[in-house]
């Protein structure tokens, strides 16, 4: 199989290439800052959003996967000036596209936002909910499959979001674990192994044609169990460090997930479960695997 990737080489993609490459011809597009010709994949370097460089891609693939489109126009663009041909566009989207109302677990037939929201997180939210209708209209004119994957909050090896590689790295080199004693707030993780592992079992699966999949973890995860999974993780000492929200703040900590339960949404994975038949790893042993891969990074 030839798959064309956009984006491949930081976190969510670069796992996606080095699970592919082995088994594919795999050809990534990105700007050229991180090097994949190591994964086994070919690199073309490039800006997506400069025609040029879809006019000079002149092969065919079977499929595009796209882990960078962000603004409203990315898909349009690919689509008008890609010089060759594909049997089928997967589209990495995010849970955020639902609408930010408690209740039940949002299911991919769930009502999409239609507020706009301040800030990077509210373009975000917005441009990933146009590119999803960007992407159902221009591939319905072109009679091309597509599919849809969303994800909920990614962690694992690679991640270069201020996440769990903070405390991760404070673990290692400063010996202690912030432990956050007052929010009330809970999320969803997914393994970023299972999120490529999701991918690969929608290429050309013709089940999958049309079709939108929520990736997330099973269970509810809170700051205390996030805490908890950290430690468990850990092979050497480490104090803990309890800190409010507001003591974080004032340290400069992050706090990456929702902390109050007004922030807190909940997705089902079931339909992922049964149509692509994925399961789910556990948060203590996605993060133990996370805690191992970054002990090395941070000079433990």
């Amino acid at each position: 199989m030839k798959i064309l990737v956009t984006g491949g080489s930081y976190f969510f993609g670069r796992v996606f290439v080095m699970l592919t490459a082995g088994e594919h011809r795999v050809t990534v597009v990105n700007r050229g800052s991180c090097p994949v010709e190591a994964l086994g994949a070919a690199q073309i370097r490039g800006d997506r959003h400069d025609p040029s460089l879809w006019q000079g891609i002149q092969e065919d693939f079977d499929v595009a996967v796209d882990f960078c489109a962000y603004e409203k126009g990315d898909i349009r663009t690919f689509f008008h000036h890609f010089g060759g041909k594909i049997r089928q566009y997967v589209l990495i989207s995010t849970v955020d596209v639902y609408e930010r109302t408690g209740g039940e677990a949002k299911k991919e037939d769930s009502p999409f936002e239609t507020r706009s929201f301040p800030g990077e997180a509210g373009a975000y939210i917005a441009g990933k909910v146009a590119l999803e209708q960007e992407l159902s209209e221009v591939c319905g004119e072109k009679g091309i499959p597509y599919t849809v994957l969303r994800p909920a909050i990614l962690y694992g090896p690679y991640n270069y979001a201020p996440r769990e590689p903070v405390f991760i790295r404070l673990m290692v080199q400063q010996g202690v674990l912030p432990h956050i004693t007052d929010a009330s707030g809970a999320f969803q993780f997914v393994y970023v192994k299972d999120a490529a592992e999701a991918v690969k079992r929608c290429l050309l699966n013709e089940a999958a044609y049309g079709q939108a999949y929520n990736l997330c973890q099973d269970q509810m995860t809170d700051y205390d169990q996030f805490f908890q999974a950290l430690w468990e993780a850990a092979d050497r000492e480490a104090a803990e460090l309890p800190l409010t929200c507001d003591q974080a703040r004032q340290q400069g900590l992050p706090l990456p997930f929702p902390v109050t339960r007004e922030e807190t949404f909940c997705y089902s994975n079931e339909k992922s479960r049964r149509e692509l038949g994925l399961a789910y790893t556990d948060i203590r042993e996605g993060m133990k695997k996370t805690y191992r891969a970054f002990k090395g990074v941070y000079g433990g």
